[in-house]
């Protein structure tokens, strides 16, 4: 059983270990829907998150608490979900002066980018496509509401994006530690590489727009 008291003292929100190890399966709902639903969530380890449970899902990794696949599928599932209507919703109810107020350079960034990404692919496919880019997944949601997108069409195509983003890495996590024997002694190492690699996107669509501004 987590221990909330002590756990609260000690978590760190941007380390997933910690949130995990603090929290369990309950964390990474919470996690999950303030980064997908609530633009003060843009900061927090969504993909490290959901890689790191799943590999604490399985017998061999000892470095962690021990984590219910079963669980962690749901709690995800449940959190990515609710989340991005609830940003759907609030968007429709005034995103757009939400992050007028917001002076934080990256949050505006990130909806900069949503904006493009919404008109160059249009609504469903850049509702799925979000969901893998850091920061982008915070604030397309509540910029689709904001810009009318047909709540048909945001229901539909988040719930595909967010069952693909969320079992994706949370299965690639547990089959990771289900096939490398004492996969916890490497686990710091193996979720930075997550953490990178959830980064791509947004470091190719930053030079994307760099070298697109200098051609002009």
């Amino acid at each position: 059983m987590v221990n909330l008291s002590s756990g609260l003292l000690a978590v760190n929100p941007l380390d997933a270990g910690s949130l995990l190890g603090a929290f369990g399966a309950l964390g990474i709902a919470v996690v999950l829907f303030a980064e997908t639903g609530l633009l003060v969530g843009f900061f927090l380890p969504g993909d490290s998150l959901l890689f790191t449970a799943g590999l604490l899902c399985t017998t061999s990794a000892h470095g962690g608490p021990h984590l219910d696949l079963a669980q962690v599928l749901a709690a995800a599932a449940v959190g990515a979900l609710t989340g991005a209507q609830v940003g759907y919703l609030l968007g429709r109810r005034g995103g757009r002066t939400l992050l007028t107020r917001s002076r934080n350079k990256r949050l505006h960034d990130g909806a900069a980018r949503a904006e493009e990404i919404l008109q160059r692919y249009g609504h469903a496919k850049a509702v799925v496509l979000a969901r893998f880019v850091p920061v982008v997944r915070t604030v397309l949601n509540p910029l689709a509401g904001a810009l009318g997108v047909d709540a048909r069409t945001f229901t539909l195509w988040q719930v595909v994006g967010g069952l693909v983003w969320t079992f994706g890495l949370v299965l690639a996590g547990y089959a990771l530690g289900s096939s490398v024997p004492n996969v916890d002694h490497y686990l710091l190492p193996v979720v930075a590489a997550v953490v990178v690699v959830s980064l791509l996107p947004l470091g190719l669509e930053l030079l994307r727009s760099r070298r697109k501004a200098g051609t002009r």
